[in-house]
């Protein structure tokens, strides 16, 4: 290995992105956050660095073995740099806009980084897009959230979209109702997260019938949906469920062909969801496109013991985004002579054209072209390929 090559080299889970995906990534966050804002949703830019009581409280409190931690050598307390946006935008609901009137939407963009990727997603540091949707309990807004996400993704060219909903709390108030305490109840939901049965009724003994039924109970919503409905479940649980069912009927009203599963035992990557949660996914596509759900805001930032405020919302994940769309459509690269009048170069970029400058004179402008990727290039006879020189165009241009 040569000692250039040496120095290219980036740390696992990191990744240059070069043309023309950073453009189309670029493009493709500008046109979400467009979407979020036309239904309401309010901008945020948090920093990237934060100081490690802040970032650690609240919902990211779940995020403390994700995050990459430095002493600032200003004030020489540590920092932690952000492995998911949310905590963040929570953090500014509770200080900076808590005099803002409820329910708060706000929407933001970013990098985030993170110690340790997955098996699925082996990237460590990637781009996050989302909302947050504050201080609202209300079912309509569980129901917006996903319909948002489904709506944005489509608009960006994500086909055959679907949404996966789930209750992580259900299993541990199932398990509290029956009497197992905490500790029993998270080891029974890490089994069913599995979907390790054997464990489960370990676990559970003579009351895992219960838990067993929830397995059986995942798949397409309509079924899935009945299924759970016909388990006997205790009071708190089948709160849950009946909330659940409000939901998915305000989705399946609302976008009808957007295909809807259900599997009430997914428990992995919602630490702090304490309601419905679901995910993202694309037929073909590897990874989730984005997941989110209910959880407790803090609504004071400088107090881990205050009450929270119930909030919903969600984070699409750039990378899985980037494999589901189509890949961009080549620019119309045009190379224009070294001095060609910079007003005609306005004129032509307002025509569509990406003008790629000579900077001398050159005997063969074509073969310029060729070697900077260029498509197309101005001559005396107006724009012509150069592939094979025909003519395209006449600007008709003194």
């Amino acid at each position: 290995m040569t000692e250039s090559t040496e120095k290219a080299l980036l740390p696992a889970g990191l990744r240059d992105l070069l043309p023309p995906e950073a453009a189309q990534e670029a493009d493709i966050v500008a046109r979400l956050l467009a979407c979020f804002r036309a239904h309401g949703y309010e901008q945020v830019k948090p920093p990237l660095l934060e100081f490690e009581e802040a970032l650690l409280s609240g919902p990211g409190t779940a995020l403390a073995a994700q995050t990459f931690r430095l002493m600032d050598p200003v004030s020489q307390r540590m920092m932690g740099l952000r492995a998911d946006m949310t905590p963040q935008v929570a953090r500014l609901a509770a200080s900076r806009l808590a005099g803002s009137p409820r329910p708060l939407r706000l929407c933001y963009a970013g990098q985030v980084l993170q110690i340790r990727g997955s098996q699925l997603r082996p990237e460590r540091q990637f781009g996050q897009v989302g909302v947050e949707l504050l201080g609202t309990a209300e079912a309509a807004a569980d129901a917006e959230t996903v319909l948002l996400g489904a709506e944005a993704l489509r608009a960006v060219g994500v086909e055959h979209l679907s949404v996966d909903l789930n209750l992580p709390p259900l299993v541990v108030a199932i398990a509290s109702a029956l009497g197992f305490d905490d500790s029993k109840g998270r080891a029974i939901a890490m089994a069913l997260d599995r979907k390790d049965a054997v464990t489960v009724e370990k676990l559970a003994g003579e009351k895992s019938a219960v838990f067993l039924a929830l397995l059986q109970a995942a798949g397409p919503g309509g079924d899935a949906l009945a299924r759970l409905s016909a388990i006997d479940l205790p009071a708190s649980a089948r709160t849950e469920v009946q909330r659940l069912e409000q939901v998915a009927a305000l989705i399946i009203e609302a976008m009808p062909d957007l295909e809807i599963t259900i599997d009430p035992v997914e428990h992995r990557g919602f630490e702090y969801q304490t309601g419905i949660s679901f995910i993202f996914f694309a037929r073909g596509v590897r990874g989730e496109l984005g997941r989110g759900g209910r959880y407790s805001a803090l609504s004071d930032p400088r107090d881990s013991a205050s009450n929270g405020e119930s909030s919903t919302g969600f984070s699409l994940f750039m990378d899985s985004i980037m494999r589901a769309v189509p890949a961009p459509a080549p620019e119309r690269r045009l190379f224009v002579p070294y001095g060609t009048d910079r007003a005609m170069l306005k004129d032509l970029q307002s025509e569509g054209w990406v003008t790629v400058s000579g900077l001398s004179p050159a005997e063969s402008s074509t073969a310029v072209a060729r070697r900077l990727r260029c498509g197309f290039v101005l001559s005396a006879e107006g724009i012509v390929e150069t592939g094979d020189a025909a003519e395209v165009e006449d600007p008709e241009r003194s």
